[in-house]
């Protein structure tokens, strides 16, 4: 039988608004990097906005996986070495 794989689901819903939230700005401003493509903008204004794009989804996803790893420590859960294993190579992948 396989192991089971270390996950947590984040449970703090303020958390998950949050989260949600920058990454809905974050496609908002992907969209302007796509019509300012269309409409010829210069390439200094469109790479300004596809950096704001890139540090909202980052944020977003240290956010996550920080709320996560909290949730997990302080839970006490059985398997809280594996999923605090699990969410610090997630870090790494960010970095």
């Amino acid at each position: 039988m396989a192991a089971k794989k270390a996950t947590h689901i984040l449970a703090d819903q303020d958390q998950v608004d949050a989260i949600s939230k920058r990454i809905k700005r974050a496609q908002g401003q992907l969209g302007a990097v796509a019509r300012m493509l269309e409409e010829g903008r210069n390439c200094d204004e469109i790479v300004i906005q596809m950096s704001a794009v890139s540090k909202a989804v980052n944020t977003a996803a240290f956010t996550l996986i920080s709320a996560s790893l909290k949730e997990c420590l302080i839970e006490g859960k059985t398997n809280q070495d594996a999923v605090t294993e699990r969410l610090q190579k997630l870090f790494l992948t960010l970095a």
